[in-house]
């Protein structure tokens, strides 16, 4: 993440996403890389930019996903 950061210093907001049963990722970008968790989709909470996502909702495959964001200086 720090290679990211030195090679397009001009972004001002890094945001990614992950499952949230990946553990080791949540603690790598909150604890290690100075992310926030914005947001947690599941069923009740579909991503709206991405209406799509609801279809993995009915077929099971998809039990929830955390947003996480970091604000650049």
């Amino acid at each position: 993440m720090k290679e990211a950061e030195r090679l397009y210093p001009e972004t001002e907001i890094w945001e990614t996403c992950t499952p949230y049963f990946k553990t080791r990722n949540i603690h790598l970008y909150v604890n290690k890389c100075g992310f926030h968790i914005v947001e947690f989709f599941n069923k009740h909470h579909s991503d709206s930019r991405h209406p799509e996502t609801g279809s993995e909702y009915e077929s099971g495959d998809f039990d929830g996903m955390f947003r996480f964001v970091k604000q650049m200086k």
